[in-house]
């Protein structure tokens, strides 16, 4: 997507929802929706367009972990970092997760496959440490396992 096609869309989206009451996450989840992120050119705009500051703007943006401000990789894989999961072993599992992609949390592999974001609680305690990547959530996660699931997506680890 081009750059004065990302801001089309965003000017779309801006002028469709700014009037709506509390607009300001309904827009932010439609440009996500439109563009896969929130450029973070778009910022002054979208302030401009509810009448906030930017600061504001960004605040929202920066608070709610669903909001991204960089395009995501092809897989976004949500390593699970609630107190049931960390007591099952998930720090190592992070450890081998973060040295197999080479990345961080936020972070988008080079070649644009992944993304490595955390939650706090995929509702799969019983079965931790637990991960998710697109809709399918996974139980009982080793590093050998996470290798057999990367690699079942066409990717080698």
């Amino acid at each position: 997507m081009t750059e004065s096609t990302t801001t089309e869309t965003v000017q779309s989206i801006i002028a469709e929802l700014k009037d709506k009451p509390g607009a300001l996450l309904p827009l932010l989840h439609g440009i996500q929706d439109a563009l896969g992120y929130i450029p973070e050119n778009s910022v002054p705009a979208i302030a401009g367009g509810l009448n906030l500051s930017r600061a504001e703007v960004h605040g929202v943006i920066s608070f709610y972990h669903y909001f991204r401000d960089t395009p995501a990789g092809k897989h976004t894989v949500h390593l699970c970092r609630a107190e049931s999961c960390q007591s099952m072993g998930s720090n190592a599992l992070e450890a081998h997760v973060k040295n197999t992609l080479g990345i961080d949390y936020h972070e988008t592999t080079a070649d644009g496959l992944f993304s490595l974001e955390p939650v706090y609680c995929l509702g799969n305690c019983a079965c931790s440490p637990a991960m998710q990547i697109g809709e399918e959530i996974y139980g009982r996660v080793s590093a050998e396992s996470f290798d057999e699931i990367i690699n079942d997506l066409g990717v080698e680890a």
